[in-house]
């Protein structure tokens, strides 16, 4: 197992240097720490998550090892996998998938059969309208000019949202995390999803905070704009 990153308050001359900074810190760290409108075990994997797509492979590991010490489950951490290669691509999941074999060492992958599915003539649209009320420009764009495309994504954002071991409101609420660390306006789409499914203002507040140990007060500025549009 890794040698994992200290904590920021850890380091003396920061202490020395920038006291409030550590105390500010401390701050965001107690709410991501401690159970709340989301559960501390969650919060670490939404933190190690963020991590693992910023680079920051040491704190990921850190976050990810705290959150199995609070009772994150290997189906739980297992399901990011398949959640960061929708919203972060192959190379993020396969990433992730790296430090959850390393913080789960018991963990085996199955022997699954390797089979295709159908998507019915229709489906993609029809999903796509259920979960945006209306069709995003890039989507009718997809559908338009590549449909095997669309199939692709409405497949993918299904195996993200439907059916893991996180439930939709995990589900929704660490792509929120993600999306905020990363700075991106459609954070605002899957905060509306995780609402729908049933979170609170609290709870989305919180998967914004877990961005700010890998991302720093940015990410709280365009979470909070992200809140707003959502």
């Amino acid at each position: 197992m890794s040698d994992f990153l200290p904590p920021l308050a850890s380091l003396g001359r920061l202490r020395r240097d920038a006291p409030k900074t550590v105390a500010g810190f401390r701050r965001w760290r107690a709410i991501i720490d401690t159970d709340g409108a989301v559960p501390a075990r969650m919060k670490r994997l939404f933190v190690a998550c963020a991590a693992t797509v910023k680079g920051y492979r040491e704190l990921a590991a850190r976050e990810l090892a705290a959150a199995r010490a609070a009772g994150l489950t290997e189906a739980e951490a297992g399901a990011a996998i398949a959640i960061l290669a929708s919203v972060r691509g192959e190379g993020a999941s396969l990433r992730f998938h790296d430090l959850f074999r390393e913080i789960y060492p018991q963990a085996t992958d199955p022997d699954w059969p390797d089979d295709d599915m159908i998507v019915e003539e229709g489906a993609a649209e029809a999903n796509f309208l259920q979960y945006f009320g209306t069709m995003p420009p890039s989507l009718g764009k997809l559908l338009e000019v590549k449909p095997l495309g669309a199939d692709a994504y409405y497949l993918m954002r299904e195996g993200t949202l439907a059916g893991t071991a996180l439930g939709p409101i995990y589900a929704e609420l660490l792509l929120v995390t993600v999306l905020v660390a990363d700075y991106s306006s459609w954070a605002s789409v899957h905060m509306k999803g995780a609402r729908t499914a049933g979170a609170s203002e609290e709870a989305v507040a919180e998967a914004v905070i877990c961005a700010v140990p890998a991302a720093g007060l940015s990410a709280w500025v365009i979470g909070a704009t992200a809140m707003a549009a959502a």
